[in-house]
């Protein structure tokens, strides 16, 4: 028999909208007094209340960054079935924020949202580091991304990490430089709204490179402020962002916005050799109510980044003095790249409850890296620089039906989607040459068309108020093209995989959560590789599981505990000698997470990640199986005060422990411990800040790699640790005008 006592007959729901903007509250939690009811607002803040029992007279909402309001429902004037609930805008304090489990992956959100909320974001690597556990480094100059680590993986550019923003795929498939590549600086950091995230391959909506975890990030669908930034700096920097809305703020809640956004940057760089960086983005975003139950977002962004690089120098050559700990063996390494993105997304949130989400994206892409890994190792004479480059086109599809339900007593979720994803990417090459402008050797050279299409079904089962099931699998397939230019062939290969998940999460109370998250991800192969292999390992399956609590300690202290296994069909190596990324064995990692974050004093808070892991690759002499640049201990912490005008500010530190460099262990990739700090100052209508990177003045390698290289005068190659100088102290100011 199903459940038909729901509230108040025909309400449909009610909005949250910031009592100060008019803007909706996104994803703030509506609660009955019984806690039977327990719904997430969307990011229109709306919430369906057609799940709420007619014994409930009343509810309770809260957000980070808001104040909880207990609303008795018969006070609520509901027009057109729908009600608004205003929240004041108030510092987060943890003794108002509990613990919430109605989203199936969402079970950091509560750490996440502190974390936005306290800590300073200056630039787009403070984006990635909101993750705990995730370090990110930088090897060949400011506008090439960033290379991850996180879970005992050294992850490159982002092969077993999957990146999206506003639900657009970041992670570039048989990428010209490397499986994975997501580069994340076509995001414009003041417009961030909420990072969502989550480790290991648990959820079915994830697909490729969901192994280590995944990571979203929100845009502002409004702009509470029109606001211009200026920044100033050390090395001859200087950034400068605009946003503006372009309509006119009505009614009582804003359901409709536009608004346009602007960042270019410049810096001279650290290094010897000038970097000589510059950035331009470009936001257009329009987000808008059309009728009481469809909601459009539509957004165009553009991104150009052209830069020189330093590059990756040996130990050898600072020791011996050949040059300096910033200097530079080929002064002609760099890149350039752009991307426009179109992104279009109709919500509609249907009368029955259920809601239905279609999206649809286009990327055009353009990439080119001058590299030099080896010297003089291959080319005695001209050099052993390589150009990675490649012109893409992207075009997907994303689209998920959710429908809330009881099955007699028990209340239910269903979720189905389809995602479909199109790759046509022209001109894919690696070729040697000199100076950037004479080519000394086609290597490769080729078009590349790939179709991945997924379908998932997940299906959440509340057993009982405080524990529910959800049992969940994805269906992928590929099909992968290389057209290869150069042997004048073409290749094609199809390949499928299947991965289940089921999870278990058990709240005690709005104190104590314990999760239990089992699932199988996969990581796809370069077309290049995945032709010639016939199909066979190209979906390579990585099995997964996470035990973990999470409870709040007293009123003012959250913590977050995992014990986490991982275990890949296919390892990917990294080969520096062609700046390549190449399928290696079968691996296993096992480790622990910890996060804490505490509430000191009023505006003092305190945030510490601990994360431990084990890596090692199966099938090899115990001696031979450690998995080069994995980190085994990783730590983030800092305190903040938080106000919200007046004096605001952080100290923070960031620790890497020495990890293996080759695969016995022999050598050593060195460790570092850094400290950065920021110091602001807020009015209603400015904003005036100092942030260091760096603050001790540390002399430390940012990113390292066991190569073979050899340099001009040598008779023959050396096998060492080659590395990228870390950033110096830097000092940067800013100041921001509200208008």
């Amino acid at each position: 028999m199903l459940v038909t006592n729901i509230v108040l007959g025909q309400q449909k729901g009610v909005f949250i909208v910031d009592s100060l903007n008019k803007v909706p509250v996104q994803f703030a939690i509506v609660k009955s007094g019984d806690l039977k009811f327990n719904q997430v607002a969307d990011e229109n803040g709306f919430v369906s209340l057609k799940q709420l029992l007619n014994s409930s007279d009343s509810i309770s909402v809260s957000c980070v960054g808001f104040q909880t309001k207990s609303v008795l429902l018969s006070s609520l004037t509901f027009a057109n079935k729908t009600a608004i609930i205003y929240l004041q805008q108030k510092v987060s304090s943890l003794s108002e924020v509990l613990i919430n489990t109605n989203s199936n992956n969402k079970i950091f959100k509560t750490i996440s949202d502190l974390d936005i909320h306290l800590r300073p974001i200056n630039n787009s690597q403070d984006v990635l580091r909101m993750v705990p556990g995730l370090f990110i480094g930088q090897h060949a100059g400011g506008g090439k991304a960033e290379q991850i680590f996180l879970r005992g993986f050294d992850l490159d550019h982002g092969t077993d990490i999957s990146i999206s923003v506003d639900g657009m795929p970041v992670n570039m498939v048989s990428h010209a430089h490397g499986q994975g590549y997501a580069d994340l600086h076509f995001v414009i950091p003041e417009l961030i709204e909420g990072v969502n995230f989550n480790k290991g391959p648990y959820f079915a909506e994830k697909g490729n490179f969901t192994t280590a975890g995944f990571i979203e990030f929100k845009t502002k669908d409004y702009l509470e402020k029109n606001f211009v930034k200026i920044e100033g700096g050390q090395f001859s920097t200087f950034r400068g962002v605009v946003g503006v809305n372009l309509l006119k703020k009505t009614g009582d809640k804003r359901n409709q916005s536009l608004y346009f956004a602007s960042e270019g940057s410049y810096s001279k760089g650290y290094f010897e050799n000038p970097q000589d960086f510059n950035r331009f983005n470009g936001t257009l975003k329009y987000h808008g109510e059309i009728n009481e139950i469809n909601f459009l977002t539509a957004s165009f962004t553009s991104f150009y980044s052209k830069w020189n690089a330093s590059g990756q120098i040996p130990n050898r050559a600072v020791k011996e003095g050949v040059l300096g700990f910033y200097g530079a063996i080929d002064p002609n390494e760099g890149g350039e790249t752009s991307r426009h993105n179109a992104n279009i997304e109709l919500l509609s949130n249907l009368n029955n409850g259920d809601s239905f989400r279609n999206q649809l994206f286009y990327s055009k892409y353009n990439f080119s890296l001058y590299s030099n890994f080896t010297f003089f190792k291959e080319d005695s004479i001209n050099g052993d620089q390589i150009r990675q480059q490649e012109s893409r086109d992207i075009l997907g599809y994303n689209g998920i039906y959710k429908k809330e339900y009881f099955i007699g007593k028990f209340k239910t979720e269903t979720k189905t989607g389809i995602q479909i994803r199109y790759d046509a990417i022209d001109n894919i090459e690696l070729t040697r040459t000199k100076n950037r402008t004479i080519i000394t050797k086609d290597l490769m050279l080729g078009d590349i068309n790939e179709l991945n299409a997924g379908i998932y079904y997940s299906q959440k089962i509340a057993l009982t108020d405080k524990f529910d099931i959800t049992g969940a699998f994805r269906f992928d397939y590929f099909n992968n093209r290389y057209n290869d230019k150069i042997s004048n062939t073409a290749l094609s290969s199809n390949s499928t995989i299947l991965s289940p998940k089921l999870n278990f999460n058990y709240r005690v109370n709005e104190k104590v959560q314990f999760y239990f998250y089992n699932g199988r991800g996969f990581h796809s192969n370069d077309t290049r590789v995945a032709v010639q292999q016939n199909g066979k390992k190209v979906l390579p399956p990585a099995n997964g599981t996470d035990l973990g609590g999470i409870f709040k300690i007293g009123n003012k202290m959250f913590l977050q505990t995992a014990i986490w296994y991982l275990w890949l069909d296919q390892e990917f190596i990294y080969v520096g000698d062609e700046s390549v990324v190449e399928a290696g064995g079968q691996s296993q990692r096992f480790g622990i997470d910890i996060s804490a974050r505490y509430e000191i004093s009023r505006n003092l808070y305190a945030d510490l990640d601990l994360n431990i892991a084990n890596s090692r690759a199966l099938g090899v002499p115990e001696n031979e199986s450690y998995l080069p640049l994995a980190p085994k201990f990783t730590s983030v912490g800092g305190i903040t005060y938080r106000k919200e005008k007046g004096w605001n500010g952080s100290l923070r530190y960031r620790h890497i422990a020495d990890r293996p460099a080759n695969n016995t262990n022999t050598v050593l990739a060195k460790g570092y411990f850094l400290v950065d700090a920021t110091l602001n100052y807020s009015t209603k209508k400015w904003e005036a800040g100092i942030s260091i990177q760096n603050m001790l003045n540390t002399k430390w390698k940012e990113t390292q790699f066991y190569t073979e290289s050899r340099l001009q005068n040598e008779a023959s190659p050396v096998s060492e640790i080659h590395f990228t100088p870390g950033t110096p102290f830097f000092a940067r100011f800013s100041l921001k005008f509200f208008l």
